[in-house]
């Protein structure tokens, strides 16, 4: 399996267990991720720390993740960048797009801190 999903209550944990996120697995990711905002998930992290290449059709996962979140009031975050992958998010100048964290932790506490913020700005 070259994903791996975990429910981890408040949000989604989506692993990649693959060296190379290209036209070879992107799509697998894309149907599992659609699969997971038709199911109500709301929130995913998808870690990336094993993967040390991505092409134009992995970002395409990552951004079609990133409006499924959207849709549905929620927040994606991905970790876990190794150098090659962080250099084509920046040439793509999508790391003003997408949430991204250095570690698997900090994208838990952005997901909460995400969370209270549309708390406090739904009451007001």
């Amino acid at each position: 399996m070259n994903f791996t999903i975990e429910d981890k209550g408040k949000y989604t944990l989506v692993t990649s267990h693959v060296d190379k996120l290209d036209t070879t697995c992107a799509p697998e990711l894309k149907s599992e991720l659609v699969y997971l905002n038709k199911t109500g998930v709301r929130n995913i992290i998808i870690d990336v720390s094993g993967t040390r290449y991505c092409d134009s059709s992995g970002l395409s996962a990552l951004l079609v993740a990133n409006r499924l979140c959207k849709s549905v009031g929620g927040s994606m975050v991905v970790c876990g960048l190794q150098e090659p992958v962080q250099k084509l998010v920046q040439i793509s100048q999508l790391e003003s797009v997408l949430s991204i964290t250095p570690t698997q932790s900090e994208a838990v506490d952005l997901l909460y801190m995400e969370e209270i913020e549309k708390d406090v700005n739904k009451d007001q």
